[in-house]
C-alpha cells in the first residue's frame, strides 16, 4: 500500500529530508521520502496499511517544514483533524489540508500522526497529531508548504501483504 501526496512549496530543505533513505526504502514497513520536482515537493509515503501510508504522508509533510528530530512530543499539544472526501484522493487531500491549516493557524508540528477512524465506505477520516508548537529558536525552518495539490497525486492500494 502506497500513497504519494504532493504539496506546493518554495524551495528545498536538505536538513529536514528525513524519513527513509533510498538504500532501505524497500525494507522499511512504513516511511516516506521526497521526490525531485522543479516547482513542488512530492512526498512518497507507504505503510503496511492504507492507514499507515496516510499517517506517513502527514508526517512527511511536517518533516519538510522542519527537522522532526528537533520536535518533542508535548502531551499538552495535540492536533485533532477530521476530513471527508468523495474518493481516496479527495480524502487524502482533505486530510493533509486539515493538518496544514492547523499548522498555519495553531503552529502545531505533528511528529506523530495516529488515525483514529478511517471509513473507506463514506470517505471520512479522523486523526490526532502529536508534537509541539513550532518555535524558530528550537526548530530549523524548512520549506513552507503553501498548499496541497492533486497534481501527480497517486494512491496505490494493494491487498494486505502485497508490496
Amino acid at each position: 500500500r502506497k500513497v504519494m501526496g504532493r504539496g506546493e512549496e518554495g524551495g528545498g530543505n536538505e536538513e529536514s529530508m528525513k524519513g527513509t533513505t533510498e538504500a532501505n526504502f524497500e525494507s522499511s514497513a512504513v516511511g516516506f521520502r521526497y521526490l525531485d520536482h522543479p516547482a513542488d515537493v512530492q512526498i512518497h509515503a507507504w505503510g503496511s496499511s492504507l492507514q499507515e501510508a496516510f499517517e506517513q504522508a502527514a508526517v512527511g509533510m511536517f518533516g519538510y517544514m522542519t527537522n522532526l528530530d528537533k520536535v518533542d512530543i508535548d502531551e499538552d499539544v495535540t492536533c485533532e483533524v477530521e476530513a471527508e472526501g468523495h474518493d481516496l484522493q479527495s480524502l487524502l487531500f482533505g486530510f493533509l489540508d486539515e493538518f496544514l491549516f492547523n499548522f498555519s493557524t495553531e503552529f502545531t508540528i505533528s511528529k506523530q500522526v495516529n488515525i483514529t477512524s478511517l471509513d473507506l465506505d463514506n470517505f471520512k477520516i479522523s486523526a490526532t497529531g502529536s508534537g509541539e508548537k513550532f518555535n524558530l529558536k528550537k526548530h530549523p525552518q524548512g520549506t513552507e508548504v503553501k498548499a496541497i495539490t492533486y497534481s501527480a497525486m497517486q494512491i496505490i492500494h494493494k491487498p494486505d501483504g502485497e508490496r
